[in-house]
């Protein structure tokens, strides 16, 4: 098979320059950032339209948990499909298969049609997303690929900016079913500058590991399904000798079977735990499993307090939310370009405790006494720790991964924060629910639902306590992260970037 000449970095002055290439792939992926914000505003509208008669949350959050378990598990595969067949190629088939999940996803007529069509949406943001990163690793040496990083970052600030607003006017406007049709013509332009400015890089040859995947997909299922419905099954049987622990227990023993095998499998490991031995990859995987754990976990009881306790519409919802998007989309190409220079610990301690104690700050504004404005107030801190928390992670667990595994690297790191996603969102839908039932008693055999609307009188207290206590577990969920960085070290850069060079002109002269 003829390989596809690689495109190097614009290091000399005949080389193409790598920027237009990340632009046009940051759209797909600022699409993939949009409609998960999108979603968490559009929430309580889509349990008023498709799921009105129950006060139990957990069957709304199906909607997200379904999306984030189709991503997760097939990550550990598509960034070595990319590496295989070349990212441009994995990135626009999943460019497809997103944008018509999309319309599907607005075409559902019932909640489970929903959860369906957003697991193949998931499907598509897994073929996308390790192939912006495998771009970056393989396009920008290491010296400067803070930056890139830092535009990386900053489309995730702007993301929290535009998914909100644009899903808070057409949830108000059109209705739900608009946040997921305004994707198609998005993923049109998206698919057509991809198709011309993200250039044909360097194949390799890979073999994978089905066995692997079954393993990780099967135990992966089995802890979200019991952590997420636990409290529906009161922690006990579901059916027949089938229990909610058992469930959980079986899932961390089929993960610990999934990382035992990867650690005998001597041909080609879905997981090369060898990347492992280097120590910031290993440690920025531990802390963007805690980042991704909170940024999914913290939406749903912060969006379902201000909508049903306080009687915000989803465009007012979002509005609060404009200090975060500003600084951190205005920050993070700065953060970038200061951790070419720096320790990233200088940036990543502060920027992940400015994000944690925004969040214990929510925790002490969501009563029913609270003036709304000064919710804008934990938002601009929190905007502040975006900066310094996105980017710099992604370059530390990047920068110094071989050229060959690039793939697999950045298919590891997204698979690691797109867990602690799912888990996240497993964990505090059973957590919301257990502290509804600590602060409503009875509350999920009322009649009635948690609809559309303000909540009546006398059970916004309960209610906004319940969410208040909720959001504390993401908060001490950031916290393990927060000591994790603390052990990372600054990187070599002279080193790494010799050996990205070397590693760039021996692509050059096999293709």
């Amino acid at each position: 098979m003829t390989e596809p000449r690689t495109q190097a970095p614009a290091s000399t002055t005949h080389e193409r320059s790598p920027w237009p290439a990340l632009w046009a792939l940051v759209i797909g992926f600022f699409m993939i950032l949009v409609d998960t914000t999108i979603v968490s505003v559009a929430n309580p509208a889509i349990k008023a339209a498709l799921d009105p008669d129950t006060n139990n949350l957990d069957n709304v959050v199906w909607v997200t948990s379904a999306y984030l378990l189709a991503y997760a598990v097939p990550l550990l595969i598509t960034g070595r499909l990319g590496d295989r067949f070349g990212p441009k190629r994995i990135y626009l088939i999943g460019l497809v298969v997103f944008t018509l999940a999309s319309l599907g996803c607005g075409l559902s007529g019932t909640l489970e049609l929903l959860i369906i069509a957003r697991a193949v949406q998931g499907l598509g943001a897994a073929l996308m997303t390790p192939q912006t990163m495998a771009v970056i690793t393989r396009t920008f040496p290491p010296a400067n690929r803070g930056a890139a990083m830092g535009l990386w970052g900053a489309t995730a600030g702007v993301a929290t900016l535009v998914g909100p607003l644009v899903g808070g006017l057409l949830v108000d406007g059109f209705g739900w079913q608009w946040i997921f049709f305004i994707n198609i013509p998005v993923g049109i332009v998206a698919f057509v500058l991809a198709w011309i400015l993200v250039p044909n890089l360097q194949t390799h040859p890979h073999r994978f590991d089905i066995t692997g995947v079954v393993l990780s997909a099967v135990g992966l299922f089995l802890i979200v399904f019991g952590l997420q419905e636990g409290e529906h099954y009161d922690w006990g049987v579901i059916w027949g000798p089938i229990t909610v622990w058992g469930m959980i227990i079986a899932g961390v023993i089929v993960r610990g079977i999934f990382i035992w095998t990867q650690a005998r499998t001597k041909s080609e490991p879905l997981v090369p735990l060898e990347l492992f031995k280097e120590r910031n990859f290993s440690i920025s995987n531990l802390a963007i499993a805690t980042v991704g754990f909170t940024v999914t976990s913290m939406s749903l009881p912060l969006m379902f307090y201000i909508q049903l306790a306080r009687g915000l519409t989803p465009t007012q919802s979002a509005l609060l939310l404009i200090p975060m998007a500003l600084l951190s989309g205005v920050l993070a190409p700065f953060a970038g370009k200061l951790l070419d220079r720096t320790d990233p610990r200088f940036l990543l301690i502060p920027g992940l405790l400015a994000v944690a104690g925004s969040l214990f700050w929510y925790s002490t504004l969501m009563n029913a006494d609270t003036p709304i404005w000064m919710f804008l107030l934990p938002s601009a801190l929190m905007g502040i720790g975006n900066a310094g928390m996105w980017g710099p992670l992604a370059t530390t667990a990047t920068r110094n991964l071989p050229m060959h595994q690039a793939g697999a690297g950045a298919g590891i790191y997204n698979t690691t924060r797109t867990v602690g996603s799912v888990i996240g969102s497993a964990a505090i839908a059973a957590f919301m629910q257990n502290r509804l039932e600590a602060n409503l008693p009875g509350a999920s055999e009322a009649t009635g639902g948690f609809g559309g609307g303000t909540l009546p009188p006398f059970v916004i207290d309960g209610f906004s306590e319940a969410m208040a206590q909720s959001i504390l577990l993401p908060a001490c969920a950031l916290l393990v992260g927060l000591v994790a960085v603390c052990f990372l070290r600054r990187p070599k850069l002279t080193s790494s970037t010799n050996a990205w060079n070397a590693a760039r002109a021996e692509a050059v002269a096999e293709s």
